[in-house]
């Protein structure tokens, strides 16, 4: 006699303890009020551009609360490559040979996610990283990334009379706006020098949106 088998029975795959930590400290309420919560404002280096090919190589975040970076508690993590890409190695300078330590994808995964815990994420053209971190958790069997997400571009886009030629032009590079900004770009093409870069924007543009037309946390997250 067969037995009949029903989809929904299936058991689903446990996830570790340092997963349940994370979407723990994910599920907890947000504040209302932008200077109570915490922001980690990250960026990451990648072998390429190509979702379905290319890895994670770095990634560099650092933390904002009450309107400061606190530099004190960046983060910064290398992973371990199977393949580089020589193209895109001219762009961010990380080679194969070089001497940092490095980790594996798991364990960079660990890292990470007990430094994030349940911060708002910022970055600049958030998809591509959002997408490449969900990409790596996912070859790990673990679901994408529980935390709310701020893109600095729509963020700067908000800043910006309509009419504003920037718009026309459609320029929301990383350093374009820190070049209206007047910031420092030296260490541009690194995760945690482009981190930073980032952390700077979204204070510059937080700042005019919050003060100047008494935009709400929630308010930018629906940007």
């Amino acid at each position: 006699m067969l037995k009949t088998i029903w989809p929904f029975n299936k058991q689903q795959p446990k996830l570790p303890d340092f997963w349940l930590e994370y979407e723990a400290e994910c599920n907890k309420p947000l504040p209302t009020d932008i200077n109570k919560s915490r922001f980690v404002v990250l960026d990451t280096e990648t072998t390429g551009f190509d979702f379905k090919l290319d890895k994670i190589l770095s990634i560099g975040a650092v933390e904002v609360v009450k309107n400061q970076i606190n530099i004190s508690n960046a983060f910064e993590i290398f992973i371990k490559q199977n393949r580089f890409n020589k193209q895109t190695v001219q762009i961010h300078g990380i080679i194969k040979n070089e001497r940092f330590e490095t980790y594996n994808e798991d364990e960079a995964i660990q890292h990470f996610l007990k430094y994030i815990k349940g911060a708002i994420i910022v970055a600049h053209h958030a998809q591509f990283d959002i997408t490449m971190i969900n990409k790596m958790l996912n070859s790990h069997k673990l679901p994408k990334l529980k935390n709310r997400v701020l893109d600095t571009v729509h963020l700067y886009k908000a800043t910006l009379p309509k009419s504003h030629l920037a718009f026309q032009n459609n320029d929301v590079s990383l350093d374009k706006i820190a070049e209206n900004y007047r910031l420092d770009v030296c260490d541009r093409h690194t995760a945690a020098g482009d981190a930073l870069i980032t952390a700077l924007v979204f204070l510059k543009t937080t700042t005019q949106l919050v003060s100047k037309k008494g935009l709400s946390l929630t308010q930018l997250l629906k940007l």
